[in-house]
């Protein structure tokens, strides 16, 4: 009797979906459903937290802004209202996708956390096991993105620092660290972008720069700075569009290395296609170096308890430590089936353009490191991959299921 309860259970746990269960409710989830849905193919969005972009509503800092102008920032087959500045807002943005939601009616199942994914070779099926249920799809796409997770480093005597630490995460404004002596360890857009609203409350960040570093204006004669090279990687070659980055980037903020943010040897453009690191696009963290508020401190020793000790020798004491250190994808702690993924960085080992589809019905979207567009260009190769595999499989069930109808007849 044991045995049948527990079979029993088993199936009342087991949810079968009709069209793909995808991952995560994030801008690559949702972009992922409403183009399946705009081509007739209904979705199911796990999502484990309690409402869609969660990385947007619950780890981002207030005055965040997107980094570049809205056009290359939307998702497709729907725009940013425009009555939207060009740089919207953090809550902008998330009002956007819960217009985007509601557009498609998108209705993931939230605080669904899925704790293992695998392929079951016997029946051909995708099984995701949340803490709830196991859903069961021929298609499985992962759309947990490549910021799923903060990334902490690891750094010598970090436990022993009797002030605060935090990770930029739960970071929310400079407020929490008015007057304060503050070490922003990390030098991205996160990092800049945190070390100047510090000087707004009257920190005194101290930012590290343990790397060389891009570092861009914005905007370039008033118009955005990745607009230009968008439009000139129409016609130039991408080398020849790098160096003309540098050579406007040197005229309008001029030689950086003085200030310890030396310039990689790699061009901005080609660097971020080759490792995903991001260039700077200066919102106004450079004046505020140059005037000597922002500090830029060489790589960190070791932390100490009240401070840090840096290589080039100095020791420094901090009230407060903040790791601008970035993100990881999470994919390898619960997706169990194939080699798709890296197991170290949990990103496709095929690069983009390609990497949007594994095998065995497995797709990914949200890990080509080139933002929303590239979101944008995966959600819809998906779509349509699946679209095609669902009307082939309609098709073939309408005439299986005539034939069945006419056998019946006397």
């Amino acid at each position: 009797m044991g045995s049948c309860k527990e079979e029993e259970e088993k199936q009342s746990r087991c949810v079968r979906v009709h069209g793909p269960i995808i991952v995560g409710a994030g801008p690559s989830g949702l972009a992922a459903s409403a183009c399946l849905s705009e081509l007739g193919v209904p979705s199911l969005i796990l999502e484990r937290s309690d409402c869609i972009a969660s990385l947007w509503q619950q780890r981002t800092y207030d005055r965040l802004k997107l980094h570049l102008p809205k056009q290359f920032c939307e998702l497709p087959l729907y725009r940013f209202p425009e009555d939207f500045p060009k740089y919207p807002t953090k809550q902008q943005f998330i009002s956007y996708m819960e217009s985007y939601a509601s557009h498609f009616s998108i209705h993931p199942r939230f605080k669904q956390q899925v704790q293992r994914a695998y392929f079951d070779p016997s029946c051909k099926l995708w099984k995701v096991q949340t803490q709830d249920f196991e859903y069961i799809s021929r298609w499985l796409i992962v759309a947990t993105g490549e910021n799923a997770e903060p990334l902490i480093p690891e750094i010598l005597g970090l436990e022993r620092f009797r002030g605060r630490v935090v990770h930029t995460s739960v970071y929310k404004s400079g407020s929490d660290f008015r007057n304060q002596r503050v070490l922003v360890v990390g030098c991205g857009n996160s990092g800049m972008e945190v070390s100047l609203d510090l000087c707004r409350y009257n920190a005194s960040p101290h930012i590290v720069v343990r790397n060389t570093v891009h570092v861009l204006p914005r905007e370039m004669f008033g118009l955005s700075t990745f607009g230009v090279a968008m439009a000139l990687l129409k016609w130039l070659p991408l080398r020849l569009v790098d160096k003309f980055l540098l050579l406007v980037a040197n005229f309008t903020l001029g030689n950086t290395d003085h200030l310890g943010l030396r310039r990689p040897k790699t061009g901005p453009i080609e660097l971020k296609n080759a490792t995903g690191k991001t260039p700077v696009l200066d919102v106004g963290a450079l004046s505020q170096i140059k005037s000597g508020k922002i500090k830029v401190m060489e790589g960190v020793r070791e932390i100490t308890r009240n401070g840090a000790k840096f290589l080039d020798g100095q020791e420094k004491e901090f009230h407060s430590i903040i790791l601008a250190t970035g993100y990881k994808s999470n994919v390898p702690s619960w997706l169990k089936s194939g080699d798709f993924f890296t197991q170290d960085g949990g990103m496709p080992k095929t690069p983009f353009p390609n990497g949007w589809k594994g095998g065995d019905g497995l797709y990914t979207v949200g890990f080509t490191r080139r933002g929303l567009l590239g979101t944008a260009f995966d959600a819809v190769n998906i779509a349509r991959d699946i679209a095609e595999q669902w009307r082939t499989s309609n098709d073939t069930n309408n005439i299986c299921n005539t034939h069945v109808i006419l056998r019946r007849k006397p």
